[in-house]
């Protein structure tokens, strides 16, 4: 019998992120505007990422990024800001992630309802396949690093934040979540605090009942514009294998899929596992006590809320303090109502916003 990843895995990472293809496709909350709310600055800018420099795929390296400074910022130019660092999904860059969550409009309300003012940054990890996983490969660049390197260290050397750990904090929405569980637990010494929004991908992929029309989809395709033809399902198998199984040796694509002439390949479905957060978090424990604060949301009607709940149970052993709160809604009904009502706020009351700020970790 053939073989190929689950398909239940697939149908939730569809569930997940289909929503964000286009911006028609997407139905979410948006929260009122609030009345006295003052305007924040939108810069949008170029990084050079030193960490994708020669990456198989041919993606850029140097990547669009958007910039919101607070009200004061321009009026104030002594005053320095902590950051808050915040990761889109899969299928889509930093222009429709910040449509998603519906910014500038959420931050200016946020700060008008008493949230401490911020530099909010939203990265671009978009790719040939549709998403970096913001993960560590030589076919996509490292998209760990260039996040919390690159990004990290451009926007501190031109931008007035307070430049250290305490004053940073990191955010995420499905793939974004993914990317803000993974580089959090590796990366504690750059960030102090973690808002996890819906995570996908945190649980090891397994072997399951074949779908031969995807396999041969798979197989044909030989160029970027041949990804894009792609189902969406197909398409997110050929992201994963481009960030979690890279090959140097096997052009074009420069990736090994789980699944070869009907067959699982057990040592790429090893590599995939490898990746995943719930596999990996144990090494980690010591990182994430670090932090002076975790919370994950997800919603009632999201598929990836067990998965979510599995890392808060881990946590919870672990005696990593954390809030973990299952909303009513789906993957992306409530997502700009979250990040202005829950999630600018507790960056606002977990941020060191103080020139003085230390890590008191150890």
């Amino acid at each position: 019998m053939k073989f190929t990843i689950v398909a239940r895995w697939f149908a939730a990472v569809l569930l997940a992120t289909a929503t964000a293809v286009s911006p028609a496709q997407v139905q979410t909350i948006v929260p009122p505007v609030v009345a006295g709310a003052k305007p924040v600055r939108l810069d949008r800018i170029s990084i050079h990422g030193a960490a994708l420099e020669g990456n198989l795929e041919g993606d850029s390296v140097d990547r669009e990024v958007l910039v919101f400074l607070p009200p004061s910022y321009d009026k104030e130019p002594k005053r320095r800001y902590p950051v808050i660092y915040a990761l889109h999904g899969y299928s889509i860059g930093a222009e429709q992630w910040s449509k998603e969550i519906h910014v500038p409009q959420t931050i200016e309300g946020a700060f008008a309802q008493g949230a401490h003012e911020v530099i909010v940054v939203l990265p671009d990890s978009k790719t040939v396949h549709n998403g970096s996983m913001y993960s560590s490969s030589a076919t996509t660049g490292d998209f760990e690093r260039f996040i919390a390197q690159d990004v990290v260290t451009y926007i501190d050397g031109h931008y007035r934040t307070l430049p250290n750990r305490a004053s940073r904090g990191l955010a995420g929405h499905s793939m974004g979540g993914y990317g803000a569980s993974r580089i959090g637990m590796k990366h504690a010494d750059i960030f102090g605090s973690l808002y996890i929004m819906s995570p996908c991908c945190l649980s090891a992929r397994r072997a399951g009942p074949g779908n031969p029309e995807i396999e041969k989809m798979l197989e044909a395709v030989k160029t970027p514009s041949d990804s894009a033809q792609l189902p969406f399902a197909a398409r997110t198998q050929l992201a994963s294998a481009a960030a979690w199984s890279p090959n140097p040796k096997n052009p074009p694509l420069y990736l090994d899929l789980p699944v070869k002439d009907g067959a699982p390949q057990a040592d790429v479905l090893a590599k995939w596992a490898a990746n995943a957060p719930l596999d990996f978090v144990d090494q980690y424990i010591r990182d994430l006590k670090r932090y002076r604060a975790i919370s994950i949301d997800v919603g009632d009607q999201d598929g990836l809320r067990v998965d979510a709940g599995k890392l808060h149970d881990i946590l919870e052993r672990n005696g990593i303090a954390n809030s973990f709160e299952v909303y009513s809604g789906t993957h992306t009904s409530a997502v700009a109502d979250r990040f202005q009502n829950y999630v600018m706020p507790f960056f606002s009351k977990n941020l060191c916003f103080e020139s003085s700020c230390a890590d008191k970790s150890h």
